[in-house]
């Protein structure tokens, strides 16, 4: 998977790494600014899907793509599809561009909209990655989990560099008998859920 990236992708990647390394740089405001995880996060989202169950695949927070580019690498090797969402119709165009020019708009179906309004309509849900407004993570902690197939991994960012926010959510998961829970200090902090 990470040794047969195509060109395209790697093209796109390191565009997206510059662009947000010059948002951080310059202090952009929020709105503007990608979040985009760092590229060991990528590597991790990318290796744990792998091994998630076939079912449906979500990503809460599309951003600019980047996360999506590395999800896209374990579609393409599983014939999966991803489905992810965005609220902010800037950095929509922006990850409609990139799975445009990345060549993977076939693996990744985009959705303009707060994924809290469809969450309820997914069953069989194999994986998913969020990394939106923390404020919501806990409610959508709570939509996903009861529709989560066995085996199924959530993964939820930020969960060390936003403790003071996330602290809750983390204790619930890692006390809820439904999933075995951890969090992974990789990037940012990874909460790793797995559906028992």
């Amino acid at each position: 998977m990470f040794h047969n990236i195509p060109e395209t992708i790697k093209e796109r990647m390191a565009f997206l790494e510059n662009l947000d390394g010059k948002h951080r740089r310059e202090n952009a405001p929020s709105h503007i600014r990608l979040k985009q995880v760092p590229r060991e996060t990528g590597k991790f989202l990318a290796l744990f899907a792998s091994l998630a169950p076939k079912g449906t695949w979500l990503e809460i927070g599309t951003s600019a793509g980047y996360s999506g580019l590395w999800l896209s690498l374990a579609c393409r090797n599983l014939g999966n599809k991803l489905i992810t969402f965005e609220v902010l119709e800037n950095k929509f165009k922006l990850a409609e561009e990139t799975f445009r020019v990345a060549g993977v708009t076939h693996l990744v179906q985009r959705v303009f909209g707060d994924a809290r309004d469809y969450l309820d309509r997914y069953r069989n849900i194999g994986f998913c990655f969020l990394d939106a407004e923390k404020e919501i993570y806990l409610e959508c902690y709570d939509k996903i989990i009861p529709n989560m197939m066995k085996g199924g991994i959530l993964i939820a960012d930020n969960v060390i560099s936003h403790k003071d926010i996330l602290d809750t959510m983390v204790k619930n998961a890692t006390q809820d008998a439904r999933v075995d829970a951890m969090v992974v200090p990789v990037g940012r902090g990874e909460l790793v859920c797995v559906r028992r």
